[in-house]
């Protein structure tokens, strides 16, 4: 049986890396893979914390939904970087200052 200190200390390590991602990363696909990271820490927190209610499961629920909440979120994400790039030419944040004509 493994404890639940060791699934909260990995989603704190995935949690923290993710973080790092978002804030030190100049693209925007990385950003996107840390904000990821970041919810699939959260999902790791949800499912340690069901394995204690067996009788529910209500972290697994909560993090079945959130997984296809978080699919349908880099769908569209993905959707609009692409077009980004088309009209843009580039995904680094930084050059993308301003989004009009």
């Amino acid at each position: 049986m493994i404890p639940l200190s060791n699934f909260m200390m990995l989603s704190a390590a995935l949690f923290v890396i993710g973080l790092y991602a978002v804030l030190v990363k100049r693209n925007v696909i990385q950003l996107l893979i840390g904000i990821e990271f970041m919810i699939n820490a959260a999902l790791i927190n949800f499912v340690a914390a069901g394995k204690s209610d067996k009788n529910y499961m209500g972290g697994q629920m909560t993090a079945l939904f959130t997984i296809v909440i978080a699919a349908a979120s880099v769908a569209v994400a993905l959707a609009i970087i692409l077009n980004v790039y088309k009209y843009y030419k580039s995904i680094d944040p930084d050059k993308l200052n301003k989004l009009r004509d």
